[in-house]
């Protein structure tokens, strides 16, 4: 029976409160996902098992902004070890896509790369981030921590408010953009009845859970080495796609060292390029120059998008794979460049270019255990469903990534073989004194270096909880100096703004401004959880 109430209209503004635990501690965008990792937590996992729970349950749960093939980062807190790790699983270009090739089998739209198809699609780093998670740090087998990620593919789920808002809204586009074979499968998969999912509709995947069973058993070999590899191969080559079997053989994910900058006693950390944590780094890097004694006043916001907006010159000049950037990307982060940008800085606003610095879309989820070991973990197909592929058989929606890349040459994120394109999507981590404070991310493309800088100052420099830090109204930077704002934001600190010079438009749009997680770990061990308000997330704790 069909209920007589839309789940999406709220007449009446919500209240969250923050959320208390102490055992374990999950927040995601899907409260199926959630419940997966306290599960395994539960049944001795750590919150590393709780993270590949989460993560491989988030692909059936929330398959419009995530899915097998996907690229996955994350930030690891070892409590044992008292360590911060970093996991960069996102892929190269097959060694077949070459700028050439693209231009010349007219697979560019209008000299930029296309968003559909085969042609941008880029090695899937997500199923080698699990097995990685769970190899390093993991308490269970990865069939284990896949178990219900597995039984929701299997036998259904009910489809949740937001995820049919989005699925109606891919499905909508897609019957209109999608005109080739290619794109068969992904109808077959995700609208067999030829119609989007509506709330409360269960949602079976059953070739999604087969290949998700063959990942669980095989520490994600049969995906980059085995049968799934084979099929990659074969529909790629069939539709005139670049991805090859020896790209997945050859793939492995990437541990690296946290980035970070100082900001009033804290250290905030973020994953190093080719991801644009980066961009959240810099523009805190400028704002610790400035003194902030109130949040919801114009001089503020003014400072926070004049900041934002020097940050994205320079990181869409210089950030790529690091193999390939001119400069030390630590460079960008020095103290003294900071100081240099924030100079700038007039009371209107202005539109920057990239600066030389001195030498030298998305799910986010979080979750931490009893015993202090935290994940801030971040995976997308870019942009929704992805390049609206589907592996023939498999459930295995691709996502878009290469899509980025830029067809000039001369361009930092220029198309090459084997190379990683600039990266939108991050995790954030808080430490002070060297120690936990906890993860925290906001999802959403462009937007998310944004949210990163957002949450971070209402947490440090206003003093916000966790779930007031997430709730806060927020802005975004789009182009030159126009900005959208929420519809809850002040409308008189909207007319200043103006006044100051920047184009300021209400955005009705709720889910562009993205959709963030966080969790803080007090002195004596408690956990307190925040999850976002603008889509279906919750908290599972115990």
């Amino acid at each position: 029976m069909k209920t007589s109430f839309d789940p999406t209209y709220q007449k009446y503004p919500s209240r969250r409160y923050p959320v208390y635990a102490r055992g374990g501690m999950v927040c995601a965008s899907s409260p199926q996902a959630s419940a997966a990792g306290l599960e395994v937590m539960k049944k001795g996992g750590n919150a590393m098992d709780a993270a590949v729970a989460t993560a491989s349950a988030l692909t059936v749960v929330e398959p419009t902004a995530n899915g097998i093939g996907s690229d996955a980062f994350a930030l690891i807190w070892s409590a044992k070890e008292q360590k911060l790790y970093g996991l960069n699983s996102s892929g190269p270009a097959p060694m077949a896509a070459t700028i050439e090739a693209v231009l010349s089998e007219g697979k560019d739209k209008d000299g930029k790369m296309p968003v559909f198809g085969w042609t941008p699609v880029t090695v899937p780093g997500a199923p080698k981030a699990w097995a990685e998670i769970n190899k390093k740090f993991g308490r269970l087998s990865l069939a284990e921590d896949m178990s219900l990620a597995i039984k929701y593919a299997e036998e259904g789920y009910p489809c949740s408010p937001n995820l049919a808002k989005m699925w109606k809204g891919a499905f909508n586009r897609y019957k209109q953009v999608f005109t080739g074979g290619e794109y068969d499968e992904w109808f077959r998969t995700f609208a067999p009845e030829d119609k989007p999912y509506e709330a409360g509709d269960i949602i079976k995947l059953p070739n999604h859970a087969k290949t998700l069973k063959a990942i669980s058993e095989t520490g994600a070999d049969a995906f980059y080495s085995g049968d799934i590899a084979r099929k990659i191969d074969a529909d790629s080559r069939e539709h005139g796609g670049f991805l090859r079997y020896e790209d997945l053989a050859k793939y492995e994910a990437k541990w690296v060292e946290p980035i970070k900058v100082g900001y009033r006693g804290y250290e905030i950390c973020e994953i190093p390029p080719n991801g644009q944590g980066i961009t959240a780094l810099m523009a805190l890097n400028i704002l610790k120059e400035f003194d902030f004694a109130e949040k919801d006043c114009a001089r503020t916001y003014h400072l926070q998008l004049e900041t934002m907006k020097m940050a994205f010159a320079d990181s869409l000049h210089y950030v790529t794979d690091p193999e390939y950037m001119d400069i030390d990307y630590n460079d960008l982060l020095k103290p003294e460049y900071g100081k240099e940008r924030a100079k700038e800085i007039e009371d209107q606003a202005k539109i920057y270019t990239h600066s030389v610095p001195p030498k030298s879309g998305t799910v986010y989820f979080c979750c931490a255990d009893g015993e202090g070991n935290m994940v801030s973990y971040i995976q997308s197909n870019y942009m929704g469903f992805g390049s609206g592929i589907v592996v023939k058989d498999t459930g295995i929606s691709l996502q878009n990534r290469g899509s980025d890349f830029s067809l000039d040459k001369n361009d930092a994120n220029c198309l090459m073989p084997g190379k990683r394109t600039y990266h939108t999507i991050i995790p954030g981590f808080f430490l002070k004194d060297g120690k936990a404070v906890g993860p925290f991310g906001v999802m959403g493309g462009y937007m998310q270096p944004q949210g990163h800088v957002q949450v971070a100052m209402n947490y440090i420099d206003f003093g916000l909880d966790p779930q007031q830090s997430l709730d806060a109204p927020r802005w975004q930077w789009m182009r030159d100096n126009s900005v959208t704002v929420e519809t809850s934001f002040s409308t008189e600190i909207a007319k200043q703004l103006k006044d100051k010079g920047h184009n300021i438009r209400v955005d009705l749009n709720t889910p562009s401004f993205g959709r963030g997680q966080m969790i803080v770990r007090l002195e004596n061990g408690t956990l307190v959880g925040g999850t976002e308000s603008r889509t279906d997330s919750n908290i599972a704790c115990y």
